[in-house]
């Protein structure tokens, strides 16, 4: 006759230290990408959401299974039980548990479709800042539109900055294939699709830089296809749009003079891809608008700081 072996006591504290350190890992305070952290209207209006699905959910969870526990212990089998009575069908309960997730499904469709409709109107069309969002592989392209001149949109990469407390009209395109714009605290995802575009409407009300991402698996780099989004002043979005519109500042220093000698030269090619405004020749569409990458943040779509300290013994 076998018998059962009593668990590895050994295996069962490895087995808790790995759930133990699982659950570390999510304790991050600096919760980047956490949605229950909303800095917007928008994010928190669908956050909202989430609990009243969380609580009808878990209402539906508490109900099915207590009835399924009490049906288990209550009918349970006992010793010198015989067969139990056969029932087949019951038109009674049929008709109640069809009827009861329908009105659970109703108390979850109806503030799903308010907050879907509000969410997708921007409460200033017209007089709002735009954005023209464009998604490549692997990096986001930002325009910003001249209301008083078409010809003098300032073109940026991976940072997308926008005044607090005010209403940013975004329209979303691919130019590859489809994407996910996603800024976890200030709102939800929305597609980037190639030939439609799509839109949205953001606010951010907190000052600071938020972590954003492509929510769509888009090819071998799309873990790396990071944005950050910076939330200013009126008064600094102002300022910082001025100079990004302004062309690239000729080098003094000789070190600066070589390396726009290498960028614009027959060998790097960097120009081919990369535009440089105030460059003859830096003209290129491929790549990133390189003008002021010094004043970012962050370089190579987000995921490196642009810091010296960063670049010391980096093989560009």
């Amino acid at each position: 006759m076998s018998t059962l072996k009593a668990p590895n006591g050994k295996l069962i504290s490895v087995l808790l230290l790995v759930f133990l350190g699982i659950l570390l890992i999510a304790c991050y305070p600096g919760n980047p990408q956490s949605t229950f952290d909303a800095t917007g209207p928008v994010a928190r209006s669908q956050l909202a959401l989430f609990w009243v699905i969380f609580w009808a959910a878990a209402f539906v969870f508490v109900v099915v299974e207590g009835v399924l526990v009490y049906a288990a212990f209550k009918y349970r089998r006992k010793p010198g039980d015989g067969d139990p009575h056969q029932t087949h069908g019951n038109t009674k309960l049929e008709i109640g548990w069809t009827i009861l997730p329908s009105i659970v499904l109703v108390f979850v469709a109806v503030p799903t479709v308010i907050t879907i409709f509000d969410n997708a109107n921007s409460p200033d069309p017209e007089g709002a800042l735009q954005v023209d969002v464009v998604g490549e592989q692997w990096w986001w392209e930002f325009n910003y539109p001249d209301p008083t001149d078409p010809d003098n949109t300032l073109v940026t990469a991976n940072e997308l900055h926008i005044p607090v407390d005010e209403v940013v009209n975004l329209t979303l395109d691919s130019n590859d294939v489809l994407h996910s714009f996603w800024i976890p605290k200030i709102a939800g995802k929305v597609d980037l699709v190639p030939n439609n575009l799509n839109t949205m409407w953001i606010m951010g009300e907190e000052e600071g830089t938020f972590f954003a991402q492509c929510a769509e698996f888009c090819g071998e780099s799309h873990a790396l296809m990071r944005f950050w989004v910076i939330v200013e002043t009126r008064e600094e979005f102002d300022a910082w749009l001025a100079s990004e519109r302004a062309d690239a500042i000729e080098p003094t220093d000789p070190l600066a003079q070589q390396g726009k000698a290498i960028f614009e030269g027959p060998q790097a090619q960097c120009w081919s891809c990369h535009t440089i405004k105030g460059s003859v020749r830096a003209q290129g569409k491929i790549g990133p608008d390189l003008t002021h990458v010094g004043r970012r943040t962050h370089i190579a779509s987000g995921i490196r700081e642009n810091t010296q300290e960063k670049f010391d013994g980096v093989d560009l």
